[in-house]
């Protein structure tokens, strides 16, 4: 992969990032707007997705593009931009940090790169295929690897699609690992779940009902910090696999356990 395709990518990410800032800072939750019962949609939404997607025309015309909010623009390419412009929306319109901005390309349906950047706390995480994850703060990049937790102080995280079932299986998976493990948590951003469980910051991250713009940033950052991805069969995930877990890989058959009780 070439040079281009990070610069244009990190430079997109930093520029969404610094427009998501200065709305951040002043954001009236009354102008949420609702896409669905669970989700919403705001201005910094369509803001970031902007920036994000000229970018890409402008240097990659040719290239694919599906993103949250303006859906797919089909090219005739083996080159597919998967797009979450405002990864934790929620949380953006209730002055939570734990928001990001993510995007992924593809080829021919392979993950090739990705980037999950978190504007408040300054972190970029980036991934490229066969070529490992890195975090990126202060100036300084970072190798990221799993953490090697398997008992004890081990933290699962859970999120969930929009579906009543999606919500119901998460609640039930949550209640469980809650009352038997150390801790399980809903931070409000695919993308950063999957970020931290690459730098070993929680051992997993179980999801059902995934959409694919928020799933496909962050699996190749934990395959790439040598972390599992799988669907909840325990197969490996690809693209549009309805349900994901992705973990250190030593606590994933734990996890796998866990959802085929609840």
């Amino acid at each position: 992969m070439n040079n281009k395709i990070k610069q244009v990518a990190l430079s997109a990410a930093k520029q969404a990032g610094a427009i998501l800032l200065k709305q951040f800072n002043n954001f009236d939750r009354a102008k949420v707007q609702f896409k669905t019962a669970h989700e919403i949609v705001t201005k910094a939404d369509l803001a970031s997705e902007r920036i994000i997607i000229s970018a890409i025309k402008k240097n990659f015309p040719e290239h694919s593009i599906l993103s949250e909010e303006s859906g797919l623009e089909e090219n005739q390419s083996d080159y597919l931009w998967i797009i979450d412009p405002l990864d934790g929306t929620t949380n953006f319109s209730m002055h939570n940090p734990l928001w990001s901005v993510a995007f992924a390309l593809t080829y021919q349906k392979e993950i090739i790169f990705s980037i999950v950047y978190i504007p408040v706390l300054g972190e970029i995480f980036i991934a490229e295929k066969e070529k490992g994850a890195y975090l990126i703060k202060n100036n300084k990049k970072t190798k990221l690897k799993v953490s090697d937790f398997k008992e004890g102080k081990v933290l699962n995280a859970f999120c969930h699609g929009k579906a009543d079932k999606d919500i119901k299986r998460a609640i039930n998976y949550y209640s469980y690992q809650k009352m038997h493990g150390f801790d399980c948590r809903q931070l409000g951003s695919a993308s950063i779940e999957m970020a931290f469980v690459s730098a070993g910051r929680i051992e997993s991250i179980a999801i059902p009902g995934i959409s694919t713009h928020d799933a496909v940033p962050g699996a190749l950052l934990v395959m790439e910090a040598g972390g599992r991805v799988t669907d909840y069969q325990g197969k490996k995930w690809g693209m549009g696999d309805y349900d994901l877990i992705a973990s250190n890989g030593l606590v994933h058959e734990g996890v796998l356990g866990v959802l085929k009780m609840v």
